[in-house]
């Protein structure tokens, strides 16, 4: 799982907030066939904080599209990535 936290200067609501990553979340599950979601920070209009998982069976490939996803956020103009941490669950 990777958890990233976001910060978006320009959000002056939670409308704007709700604009600015949105795309964020469908891009990277269109692109990237990740499960994405808003896990915390929901009522702060300037902070986000997105988790991302992946189920493969090698760990390389998860690593892989975890990475793809990685810079496919921290590629967005609109926002600044505070921290970006990675979780492994294994079976």
């Amino acid at each position: 799982m990777l958890c990233i936290d976001l910060h978006l200067p320009q959000c002056r609501s939670l409308k704007d907030k709700r604009a600015a990553i949105k795309p964020i979340l469908a891009g990277a599950r269109q692109r990237y066939a990740v499960a994405a979601a808003e896990v915390d920070h929901q009522d702060r209009q300037q902070r986000a904080l997105l988790g991302m998982a992946v189920v493969a069976s090698s760990a390389s490939h998860v690593e892989q599209v975890l990475d793809e996803v990685e810079r496919f956020v921290w590629s967005r103009p609109e926002v600044e990535v505070l921290t970006a941490e990675r979780t492994w669950v294994e079976t």
